[in-house]
């Protein structure tokens, strides 16, 4: 169990909630991290008493530090900042919350500094994973997933045999617009996008989940995380969010990790692996559940989910392609550029049109192709 933490994006909705956790369990939080809250920020940071605080505007840092002066928290600001709490010294852990591919480097500095990592950032994986594995073995360091689903199967996991995983079956929840076909998205809005059935999650997130793109996403981070291979992962739609994703063993067997939705509790498994404490949420109640459903995701209108298979596929630098592509798009959706099915469009074309090739992944090449795709994506608009 950790004791002592770093929270990369503290002012967000898996921020917040770790910080739930921290209260309830007494874990010493050590750093913080946000873009822009600086008002949460300083809430935060008087009842927790971290060493340091960050934030990336500079004029907001500005405005921080004085609100603060009264305290003996640091404050700093900035990709540098964020890289000094990932890598801060009293902490034993780094919880990185931080949405986009943003996260990737705080990810790679808290582990060359031997941090645990508690990951919610799934774009380090999908952008990196080939770099963040290999220094996560290269350090000796342990990678803890947040993503309800990814820890699902962690859960699932523990206890079986070696090499006795057949099959990772991720549960979607179907998003805002289960059900409906390409002809009724065609005018939908940013309000109605925002509208998700089960989860209180970020604007990003929300319209990830949305057009799938977010199931997509979490394919290529379980390819990393649990050593499989696009064809060794299936997806299926349960709009009660009540199974959070399930394994199929050699065997056949099939084993399930159920609960409310409630993210502290895969973020709390993250933080006092291997011990299960009592926790903030709700307890599952199934006679009052009733039912469940499950259904086969629809890949025709939510092409984005099968774009990022494709891309998986492909390998090397094509799923920080498909990352990148898709934070431009979503981004200009949120802000009325385009339409809610141009987003699919611009991550389908940006996927195809890359000619990378699949080897030579560094760090350079990463951000390179992230930062090649985004300027292509911006310029057409």
């Amino acid at each position: 169990m950790t004791s002592k933490i770093s929270v990369l994006g503290s002012t967000g909705s898996i921020g917040t909630q770790t910080l739930d956790v921290a209260r309830m369990h007494g874990i010493k939080v050590v750093a913080l991290t946000a873009n822009k809250n600086i008002k949460l920020l300083e809430m935060q940071a008087r009842e927790f008493e971290p060493e340091m605080v960050c934030v990336n505007d500079m004029g907001a840092a500005a405005q921080l530090k004085i609100a603060l002066k009264d305290t003996n928290v640091d404050v700093y600001c900035g990709e540098e900042g964020i890289i000094k709490a990932a890598q801060a010294e009293n902490s034993d852990t780094v919880v990185n919350a931080i949405v986009g591919v943003a996260g990737l480097l705080p990810t790679l500095a808290a582990v060359k500094a031997k941090k645990n990592l508690a990951l919610a950032n799934k774009e380090t994986l999908v952008a990196g994973g080939a770099i963040v594995m290999k220094a996560v073995k290269d350090n000796g360091v342990k990678l803890y997933p947040v993503d309800s689903e990814h820890s699902a199967i962690f859960q699932c996991l523990q206890g079986c045999p070696e090499n006795s995983l057949k099959k990772v079956i991720l549960t979607a929840s179907g998003g805002s617009f289960f059900g409906k076909t390409r002809k009724d998205l065609e005018n939908v809005t940013v309000k109605q996008a925002l509208k998700h059935p089960n989860w209180n999650m970020g604007a990003k997130i929300t319209i990830d989940s949305a057009t799938l793109m977010n199931k997509g996403l979490e394919v290529i981070e379980a390819s990393w995380l649990f050593n499989c291979k696009d064809e060794d992962i299936d997806v299926v739609v349960h709009r009660e969010s009540i199974i959070h994703s399930l394994i199929q063993l050699k065997d056949n067997a099939v084993i399930a990790q159920l609960g409310v939705p409630d993210m502290r509790i895969p973020i709390q498994y993250a933080l006092t692996y291997p011990e299960r404490l009592p926790s903030p949420t709700a307890e599952l109640d199934l006679s009052e559940i009733g039912s469940m459903s499950f259904y086969k995701p629809d890949y025709e209108t939510f092409k984005c989910l099968a774009v990022c298979r494709a891309a998986l596929r492909k390998g090397g630098l094509y799923p920080a392609v498909a990352n990148a592509a898709n934070e431009v798009a979503v981004e200009m959706f949120l802000n009325e550029r385009i339409r809610f099915l141009d987003i699919a469009d611009i991550v389908e074309k940006a996927v195809n049109d890359f000619d990378g090739g699949t080897d030579n992944i560094t760090l350079d090449a990463i951000l390179d192709a992230d930062k090649q795709t985004r300027a292509s994506v911006r310029s057409r608009f």
